[in-house]
Formats: C-alpha cells, structure tokens, sequence
C-alpha cells in the first residue's frame, strides 16, 4: 500500500469517529428514547448470560459460581437421557406448529379486514374491543375458561345438558388441551398483534389503490396484489421472529392449564423446568436445559434469516 493510501485510511478514522459524534449530537433526542431499552436490554438480558456457566457446574449457592466443581456436559447429557425428554419436545414443537400454522395468520386477518372499515369510529371501537384481552394476565384468562367450562355449573356445559347432551369435562381432558391453549393464545393476542401490521398499512401509497381502482380492480384485488406485497417484508421480520421462540412458549400460560390428566400432552420445556429444576433446587440442570431452548432459537432464527434474504428479502440482520 502507498504511502498515500495509508495517510488517507489514517485521516478517515478520526474523520468518520467525528461524524458519527455529529449525529449523536444531532439526534440526541432519539438516541434518549432508545436510552432506556437499551438499559434494559443490558441489565436483564445480557449481564444475566454470564449466569450460563452454571450449566457446566454442579453449581452449589453457598460456594457460588467461582467456588463450584465443574462438570462439563454433564447435565446436559442428563437432560437428553430423560424419559421425558422426547415427549417434552414433541409437546413443545406441536404447540410451537400451532401457534405458527394457526395464530400467527389470524393478525393479518384481523389488520386486513380493519383496514377495509371506512367508517373510522366502528373502526376504533372493534380494536379497542379486541386490543382489552391483551392486558389481562393469563391468571384472569385461564379463570374465565375454568369459568366457562368446567364440568360443575359450567356455561357451555349447562348448554349441553339443556340440549340432551352430555357434559365434556375439557379441563381433565388431554385431547381438548391443545385446542383450549391455541384458542385462548388467539383471544387475547390476536388483537394487540395487529398493530403492527395496520402500521405498515398505513404507509401504503393510497395511489397505487386509487391506480388500481381505475383498472377495475374489487377489494379483493387490491388486498391480493397490493396491500399483502406492501406488508411482505414486515410479515417475514414478525416470522422470523417467531421462529426464534420455537421452545420459548411460556411458563404460566400452559402451567395454569396442566394437571395430571393432560400432563401427557401438555408438559413442556418451560414447565419441567420449574418441576424438574427450580422446585427441587437443581438449578445447574434447569440452566442447562434453558440454555438449550436458546441455542435451538438462535439457531433458527439464524437459518430462517438466511432463507429470507435467498428468496430476497431483507431478513433482520
């Protein structure tokens, strides 16, 4: 290299440190608004990753992290030769195939249909109705269907029996598990997950619909060739996204629905954890075991990014 070139590579780093101190400076105001999720994300999520090593230890409290034998792979090897092990994964990725095959479509239903609504105060009222569930705890959800459905003074049940049917007892019952867990999952998250959606539509050039309103084109049309492109990019963001959650499905939803009548069905990562690991104090294995669901999230969301951008879309990183 010339001595040219490497005075020009010398010059350009105090150059471009001066510029980007320039547009900190300049937009001061939004670098603050990230300020506290950035605190956040340091504080709870990555300070905490160095807890991971405990998954290599035989980790004892009093002898902390510095003081406790290691053990290598130990636990995780245990966790593979569990019993339950497959069942565990089997119920997981059944749930996971819901939540992706069955509520992951229903917000763009829902943020399609709404954007189609003109008159803008029915509009408001139907998402304020359906955003109310997403701020109620699991707790209050999970009451309302042992409300609804229980087999003693029941709603739906006191329907049946009126009609000359017999009463369904779903809560005891391992085959009504998963659809009670995906119908409630659509309840109360459905709603809050159009909001995204609905503000991708709203960045929509009204041209293109008023161009294809002019080629005779129904409503139908327009949603099919040019709202669902427009959105194409942020649908494939949110599934990556969801991907990455394979094994991440949530602790207290399904622990409110499990019993020992569906526990065959609806034992999952999150919940052997508790029992298995943080109830009985082994917390090097339920380490282990959560280290484990996020090394197959991060790996798929890696391979779900790389197939994006092949079939051109931007991906997430």
């Amino acid at each position: 290299m010339s001595e040219a070139a490497v005075q020009n590579v010398k010059t350009s780093k105090p150059a471009a440190k001066s510029g980007l101190m320039r547009r900190i400076v300049k937009n001061r105001a939004v670098y603050l608004m990230i300020l506290p999720g950035l605190i956040y994300f340091v504080i709870f999520k990555y300070i905490p990753m160095g807890g991971l090593v405990i998954a290599f230890q035989d980790y004892k409290p009093y002898l902390g992290m510095t003081g406790s034998p290691w053990v290598g792979f130990k636990h995780f090897e245990r966790l593979f030769a569990e019993p339950m092990f497959f069942t565990i994964l089997k119920n997981t990725l059944v749930l996971f195939l819901l939540n992706l095959l069955i509520y992951f479509p229903v917000p763009i239903l829902l943020a399609l249909m709404l954007n189609e609504v003109r008159l803008n105060a029915y509009k408001r009222f139907v998402q304020t109705l359906i955003y109310i569930p997403h701020f109620m705890s699991w707790v209050i959800i999970v009451a309302i269907t042992f409300v609804m459905l229980s087999v003693d003074r029941g709603i739906i049940n006191e329907i049946f029996a009126m009609l000359g049917y017999e009463k369904i007892n779903f809560l005891m019952s391992s085959g009504w598990f998963r659809p009670l867990y995906i119908l409630q999952v659509i309840w109360r998250e459905a709603g809050w997950g159009t909001i995204i959606y609905l503000a991708a539509m709203a960045a929509i050039d009204p041209q293109l619909y008023e161009a294809a309103r002019m080629d005779g084109a129904n409503r139908f049309r327009q949603i099919w060739h040019i709202t669902l492109p427009s959105i194409r990019s942020v649908i494939v963001v949110l599934l990556i996204l969801k991907i990455g959650d394979v094994l991440e499905l949530g602790f207290e939803h399904v622990y409110l629905l499990l019993n020992s009548m569906n526990r065959e069905v609806a034992e999952i990562f999150d919940t052997f954890v508790y029992t298995a690991g943080l109830k009985q104090g082994q917390y090097s294995f339920s380490t282990a075991v959560g280290f484990f669901k996020s090394f197959v999230g991060l790996i798929l969301v890696v391979l779900a990014n790389w197939l994006a951008k092949k079939v051109g879309e931007e991906g997430i990183f």
